[in-house]
């Protein structure tokens, strides 16, 4: 009898890992099919901002709504989505995902008013929420433990490629169809994944079903959606205004008591004993520190393209794609995973953060002469994400028990969100002071600048401050990766050399 078909029943972590799936790079296509589909609406909505305004007569409010929405809903379910895949079962939750996911992309597409659009990206961030976390469990369940380097490889190098490809193919669409058409090309994808996922994807959840934590729910997804609501509105509000420090202090005190509650239940949706293995501490510091300076720098570079060097939104985004393109060529051809392999975990995680460092470093110094060094940059920047990404993320996951699969992608993802929030708003703070601190003219941003200099000098000076904040904030993002890299790669050692190895009862 053959047994190449999928399981009828969930499989248990020891069935799916011990050969690994027959047809696990089949369902590796098919989940990081869901996932490019997720990340690109990231970035996808950000072209399609001047349309919105002119269609929908939105306010600057009502289009901070429409792109926060998205990632609030997504950041603050992530844990709790996480936990649902491992306790019900990762397939079901993959394709609840792509379902939410695609009513809320068909929605989003017919939506006639700013209200509606608002909540149908919400709906979409729940089911982003659940694609997020189940991919990367799945790939965790049906890769045996050599070729799972390779496979977070692949999965890593999608997370870059919805990076670059949102914007290019936001611009297109916009060019050929209305607004609406970004979303609604979510709906064949969303329905071939589906297929797909019923068809190929084996089923796996905890075989201890542990009871559901709801308290830990609700207390983790208001703590990390007023957080993340925090770090969005600083820029904006202040961060010393009333709303910031209200919703900041909210956010401490709730996940305050979520670690509480973790500490004290039985069966807890995050067990706090994650913390006590170096791998996991190790992995959990790198993660915040690179994506804090990738994040907030690659914001900033955005910005340094459009108004330094005069580039359109299509024409900045095809000339960040190398740096995504790297990353592709790289994971996809296995190169990345073979490097670890030799150089082992520690070595590789510093050396990827010391090629992204010194990537964004060659941006901040060489970028005002054109694009010549900020290309070098990119590219040193896809090498290192390469190699330290992957990485990263297959120390978070392999430090939890394969039970709890689910909640390591839910806090890999979340630590994602968390860093490249705060990076983007510490970054462009330090942005904002120093060239409000440069500037010959009172001016809170660079295009208010510009409009009130009455001389071509004073324009300059104003460039020249920009490209200044522009070059500080960049050299602060590097050092936060070179020291991302050093505190991970010196844990992930000690924990190899004494054997720091994560011992969960069973």
């Amino acid at each position: 009898m053959s047994t190449s078909a999928a399981p009828t029943a969930p499989a248990t972590s020891a069935d799916l890992t011990a050969q690994g799936h027959p047809r696990r790079w089949l369902i590796l296509g098919v989940i990081c099919l869901a996932q490019l589909t997720v990340l690109l609406d990231n970035t996808v909505l950000n072209v399609a901002i001047p349309s919105l305004t002119e269609e929908l007569g939105a306010a600057t409010s009502d289009i901070q709504w429409m792109i926060n929405a998205y990632s609030l809903v997504q950041s603050g379910l992530l844990l709790t989505a996480g936990s649902a895949a491992d306790r019900y079962g990762r397939k079901k939750m993959l394709i609840a995902g792509l379902v939410l996911f695609g009513i809320g992309s068909l929605a989003a597409g017919l939506a006639q008013s700013t209200g509606q659009l608002i909540a149908a990206r919400a709906g979409m961030g729940v089911g982003g929420a659940l694609l997020l976390t189940t991919t990367l469990a799945v790939a965790m369940q049906i890769f045996p433990p050599a070729e799972r380097p390779r496979a977070i490889g692949i999965w890593s190098a999608v997370n870059a490629l919805g990076f670059a490809a949102g914007p290019l193919i936001g611009g297109f669409m916009l060019g050929h169809f209305w607004w609406g058409a970004i979303f609604l090309i979510n709906l064949p994808v969303a329905a071939l994944g589906l297929v797909a996922v019923i068809a190929l994807v084996p089923e796996s959840k905890n075989p201890r079903g542990d009871r559901p934590d709801l308290p830990g729910a609700l207390l983790s997804t208001t703590g990390m959606t007023a957080l993340v609501y925090a770090i969005i509105s600083g820029p904006e509000h202040g961060w010393t205004s009333g709303r910031v420090t209200g919703t900041a202090a909210v956010a401490v005190v709730v996940l305050a008591a979520f670690a509480y509650w973790e500490s004290r239940i039985p069966n807890p949706m995050l067990d706090l004993y994650f913390f006590r293995d170096r791998r996991f501490t190790g992995a959990v510091a790198g993660a915040v520190l690179i994506t804090f300076g990738m994040g907030g720098a690659l914001f900033l570079l955005t910005q340094h393209l459009q108004f330094v060097l005069g580039y359109d939104a299509l024409e900045a985004g095809l000339r960040i794609a190398p740096l995504a393109l790297v990353v592709v060529v790289l994971n996809f051809s296995g190169l990345s995973a073979k490097w670890t392999a030799k150089l082992g975990m520690p070595v590789s995680i510093a050396l990827g953060m010391l090629l992204m460092s010194g990537g964004l470093v060659s941006i901040a110094t060489m970028a005002s002469g054109g694009y010549t060094g900020t290309l070098l940059g990119l590219v040193l920047i896809g090498v290192g994400c390469a190699i330290a990404n992957p990485a990263m993320a297959h120390a978070i996951m392999s430090a939890i028990p394969p039970a709890k699969a689910g909640v390591g992608a839910g806090i890999n993802g979340t630590l994602a969100e968390f860093g490249t929030g705060l990076g983007v708003a510490v970054l462009g703070a330090v942005l904002t002071s120093r060239f409000a601190a440069l500037i010959p003219v009172a001016a809170a941003s660079l295009p208010a600048a510009l409009a009130v200099a009455d001389t071509g000098a004073e324009k300059a000076e104003v460039m020249a401050a920009f490209s200044s904040g522009l070059e500080t904030s960049l050299l602060v993002g590097a050092l936060a990766v070179l020291l991302g890299g050093l505190v991970a790669a010196g844990l992930l050692h000690r924990a190899e050399k004494g054997g720091g190895e994560l011992v969960v009862a069973s």
